[in-house]
C-alpha cells in the first residue's frame, strides 16, 4: 500500500507541475503577464508610424514637423557693437558667381528636418497654415514684414511666387563681402539658415535684387531695426565684411531704435 501511495503522490505532483507550466505559457502568450517579464523582441520592432499618403493636410503623430527655429530679434545696441567688428571694405568683382554653383539648389535640407527651406520657412512665417502631408505648405497668410500688407498664400503654378523668401544678406552680397573664401558647406548653411530669410511679397523681393543697407531698406520702417540686425548677425557669423556706405547705413538705421 504505501508503494502505491507513494506513486499516486508521484503522479499528482507531475499533473500539477505540468498544469501550473502549460497555463503560465498561455498566460504569456495572451499578454497577461507583468510588462517586465515580457520578451524584449516585443517591443524591439521598427516605429509603427508612417508617413500620411499624398492627399493628407495633416502630420502623422511623431512625424518631422518643419524647423521654427530663427534667432531672436537682435537688440539694437548689440548690433552696433557687433557691426563695430565687421571688417569694412570694398565689394569683390561678382567674377564666377552662380546661385546653384556656390549656394546649392533652392531649397536644400540642410537641418535635415525631412523639409526643404521654403517650407520651413513658409511654415515658420504664414498663419493658418495648411499642409499637405508633413511639410508641404499649400495655402496660409502672409503679413509681409517689408510692407505690412497681407498676402493670402495659395501653392499654385501662378500663384506662389506671390510669397518669396528673401535672403536678408543676399547671396550675391555675400559672394562679394568674403563668402567667396567659405567652404561650400559653410555657403550652403548661410543659404538656408533661418536667421538670413523672411517670407515676403513678392514685389519687395525684385525691388530690392542684391541690394545692402546702403542701396534698399523695407518700406515697412517699423521692421528695418530688424531687417538691419539680421544683416549684421548673420554678416558675423559667416565672417563677411561690410562696405564703408553699408555700415554708414547700418549705423543711422540702429541709431533710430
Amino acid at each position: 500500500m504505501p508503494s502505491r501511495r507513494r506513486a499516486r503522490t508521484s503522479a499528482t505532483s507531475v499533473f500539477l507541475v505540468l498544469g501550473l507550466a502549460i497555463a503560465g505559457y498561455a498566460l504569456h502568450s495572451a499578454g497577461l503577464l507583468p510588462p517586465a517579464q515580457a520578451d524584449d523582441a516585443a517591443t524591439s520592432g521598427p516605429d509603427a508610424t508612417s508617413d500620411p499618403g499624398p492627399g493628407s493636410t495633416a502630420s502623422a503623430s511623431g512625424a518631422s514637423e518643419p524647423s521654427r527655429a530663427s534667432s531672436p530679434d537682435p537688440d539694437a545696441a548689440a548690433s552696433l557693437r557687433l557691426l563695430a567688428t565687421l571688417p569694412v571694405k570694398g565689394k569683390a568683382p561678382a567674377t564666377g558667381y552662380d546661385r546653384t554653383a556656390q549656394f546649392g539648389t533652392a531649397w536644400l535640407d540642410v537641418d535635415h528636418n525631412g523639409c526643404d527651406t521654403r517650407n520651413d520657412v513658409l511654415a515658420r512665417d504664414l498663419t493658418a497654415v495648411v499642409r499637405q502631408g508633413p511639410c508641404r505648405v499649400m495655402t496660409g497668410t502672409l503679413v509681409s514684414p517689408y510692407t505690412g500688407g497681407s498676402i493670402a498664400f495659395t501653392r499654385g503654378q501662378t500663384t506662389s511666387t506671390e510669397v518669396q523668401i528673401d535672403h536678408v544678406v543676399a547671396l550675391e552680397n555675400a559672394w562679394r563681402t568674403g563668402a567667396q573664401q567659405l567652404s561650400q558647406t559653410s555657403r550652403e548653411a548661410l543659404a538656408n539658415d533661418p536667421a538670413n530669410l523672411f517670407a515676403v511679397d513678392q514685389h519687395s523681393n525684385a525691388q530690392k535684387r542684391s541690394g545692402d543697407a546702403a542701396t534698399w531698406l523695407p518700406a515697412a520702417k517699423g521692421f528695418r531695426c530688424t531687417y538691419v540686425g539680421h544683416q549684421v548677425m548673420v554678416k558675423a557669423k559667416y565672417r563677411l565684411w561690410v562696405t564703408p556706405a553699408e555700415r554708414d547705413a547700418m549705423i543711422r538705421v540702429l541709431d533710430r531704435c
